[in-house]
């Protein structure tokens, strides 16, 4: 039996991981639910699953991982403010099931410091599938990860035919049922940025063995290369309670999670490559992940204030990348790295986005 502690409980991944929960009483048990400001949502899940120990918000959360016994935590807080727990879960031994990317990524070493070998699961699905992948080779026999991406809704549009593209046309992805702000990253490719940045962490793999290719079917979710040539990867129709459930019992899979493949029905697999000059926020996080230190941090809290600005008319789509890049671009460091040092450049890097916006 595994005892859970399960962050963003309201959310996408947090009822997911419910879903899995619910359907498997006897290899799991909720000890901890938090959510980020649905009252009611935690207190009616609490219910359910006769949960004592709850908490609201990111410190409180944080407060709840230190003080209740476990054996996983499953993040699925959206944003940088998801940290502090991470961090928490690492420092007290618990098994971490990443589903908060931002908070490895802007966390980077300070986070990847306190993480002994394994500790920390990958729940997103592009970075179970390179785990699920890897255990087919030694890392020395690793030549590349690949990430798949779906191309988001404006796949096969240049760089011209972007900037008439509307807030409503950004969400309507073509695979995903996602918030906001995430299926915005998806149809910028600022996800598909961090998820470099995220694996180049997970994996201990340079940023220069770390590719991204488009596919449109978002059936193989991503792959890793081995230097005879082989290539090993994951598929499986789209749906999140397969990586989750990896995530809450890592390596051990639950039986019925999710919908096998039809192998009986003809079906075709395509892979395009990336157009990184209608995308170019791929290559700039990557640029941004090998400066490192508080760069990462500013990257993301930039997106953040484009993306709310361009949901809000302030500015055009083509205009969130490019306000990403231009903060980026004034950002100095120096220093050691120190969750307050990450704060500050967060805190300059959402007023250096606002000052650019509301100038344009």
């Amino acid at each position: 039996m595994r005892r859970v502690i399960l962050l963003g409980s309201t959310g996408s991944i947090g009822t997911q991981a419910l879903d899995v929960i619910r359907a498997n009483p006897e290899r799991f048990d909720v000890v901890g639910l938090a959510a980020g400001s649905d009252q009611e949502g935690l207190a009616a899940q609490a219910e359910q699953f006769g949960v004592d120990d709850t908490a609201l918000g990111a410190d409180d959360a944080e407060r709840l991982v230190r003080e209740v016994d476990a054996d996983v935590v499953l993040n699925g807080i959206t944003g940088s403010v998801g940290l502090g727990p991470t961090m928490a879960t690492l420092e007290t031994g618990k098994t971490l099931a990443l589903a908060n990317k931002e908070s490895l990524i802007v966390g980077g070493e300070l986070v990847t410091a306190l993480a002994r070998p394994g500790q920390i699961v990958p729940v997103d699905s592009e970075h179970s599938a390179i785990a699920q992948a890897l255990r087919s080779g030694t890392p020395s026999e690793v030549r590349r990860l690949v990430l798949t991406a779906s191309g988001g809704p404006f796949r096969g549009r240049n760089r011209a035919q972007l900037a008439a593209v509307t807030p409503g046309e950004a969400l309507a992805h073509p695979t995903w049922d996602m918030g906001r702000v995430v299926t915005t990253n998806s149809a910028t490719l600022v996800n598909k940025g961090l998820e470099v940045i995220e694996a180049h962490h997970l994996f201990d793999v340079p940023y220069e063995r770390i590719d991204v290719v488009v596919h449109p079917q978002s059936i193989v979710h991503s792959l890793v290369e081995f230097i005879d040539g082989s290539s090993i990867l994951q598929a499986s129709p789209p749906d999140m309670r397969l990586p989750i459930s990896l995530g809450l019992d890592w390596p051990h899979r639950v039986a019925g999670v999710g919908r096998p493949l039809d192998w009986t029905t003809a079906s075709a697999w395509t892979f395009e490559p990336l157009d990184e000059d209608a995308f170019p926020a791929v290559a700039l996080a990557k640029t941004v992940g090998r400066a490192g230190r508080t760069y990462p941090a500013v990257f993301n809290a930039a997106n953040e204030e484009a993306v709310e600005a361009f949901h809000e008319g302030a500015i055009g789509y083509l205009d969130i990348v490019d306000t990403i890049r231009r903060v980026v671009d004034r950002h100095e460091t120096d220093g050691e790295l120190t969750r307050e040092s990450l704060a500050e450049a967060e805190r300059w890097a959402r007023e250096a986005a606002k000052r650019l916006i509301a100038a344009s």
